[in-house]
């Protein structure tokens, strides 16, 4: 049986890197107005879409939304829980009535300090009502480290990215089991996913048998940040994660990944360009060339993509 998935799994990594570069696209061009747009993530019914927004340093992060007015997405809209502080990496959860997200926002109103960054998230009773005020996961999830970029299994059980000195690397991702309708400590995923660098934001899939995340600046990686992919063998057990290869990766940044199972659609976070100098007819024409497309900023791109 380990023969047979491991052939599997070669096949479908090798079936990664047959993909054509051409099916890659940006998400949406509404969001070329946005300088850094980052996270990604989708609703069941495809109508509903959460990110990130972020301003050239990357020091200010807004989380944004947009629906799907017939066939076409509306405008982005800030969510209203926005204020002063950093929000980001959103995730929809619970048949889209809650939205978890990372943010370094006080644990009470009274204070004005920045917290680290913590996992919240929001509530709501149905897509048409309003959400919630923020509310913190709390420990043993949140801690006095940071921890960022919250996922999902439909289980609830909870992955996501912990800076500790504890832990293999730089940054490593963590998951804590829902049992007893409460969490469980932290506990760090095994060697065949973190390692002494970094490894961070991480995409559970549903069932938990698949997981996808970014390395940086791996050894034999394509470029400064690459998306790689971990699947369970039939004892449960992370296999050694793969990079998923081009055109996918590229010699840029590529992270934050967000699967769509049911339309199996690939959406990630590129810095990826193809600008280059070139004569342009007047500033009009500069400025529409350097804005949108591969232009080196964040972007969200999408991909079909099977992982069976």
């Amino acid at each position: 049986m380990k023969y047979i998935f491991t052939a599997l799994f070669l096949l479908i990594i090798n079936s990664f890197d047959a993909q054509d570069i051409n099916a890659i696209t940006v998400f949406d061009k509404k969001l070329n107005s946005f300088l850094n747009v980052r996270d990604f993530s989708i609703s069941e019914d495809g109508n509903e879409a959460f990110f990130t927004i972020q301003s050239p340093n990357q020091d200010i992060s807004q989380i944004a939304y947009i629906r799907k007015d017939k066939k076409d997405w509306s405008e982005p809209q800030l969510l209203p829980f926005n204020d002063a502080y950093s929000y980001m990496e959103p995730f929809l959860a619970d048949n889209g009535t809650r939205l978890y997200f990372a943010s370094d926002r006080p644990l009470h109103k009274t204070k004005t300090e920045k917290k680290d960054f913590d996992i919240w998230y929001v509530e709501r009773k149905n897509k048409n009502s309003e959400w919630s005020e923020p509310i913190n996961m709390g420990k043993p999830v949140n801690s006095d480290l940071d921890e960022f970029f919250p996922t999902l299994s439909d289980n609830k059980n909870l992955y996501f990215t912990l800076e500790s000195p504890t832990g293999m690397g730089k940054d490593d991702i963590y998951f804590c089991k829902w049992e007893n309708n409460q969490y469980s400590d932290p506990k760090i995923l095994d060697e065949n996913i973190n390692s002494t660098g970094y490894e961070f934001n991480a995409f559970i899939s549903k069932k938990e048998n698949f997981i996808l995340f970014t390395k940086y600046n791996e050894k034999g990686g394509q470029g400064s940040g690459d998306l790689y992919i971990s699947q369970k063998d039939s004892q449960g057990k992370w296999q050694k994660a793969k990079n998923l290869g081009t055109p996918i990766n590229t010699k840029f940044m590529e992270y934050c990944p967000f699967y769509d199972e049911k339309t199996q659609v690939l959406y990630f976070t590129s810095k990826r360009s193809n600008r280059s100098p070139k004569k342009f007819k007047n500033i009009s024409d500069f400025q529409q060339y350097v804005n949108e497309g591969e232009n080196g900023l964040s972007k969200i791109y999408k991909i079909p993509f099977t992982i069976k």
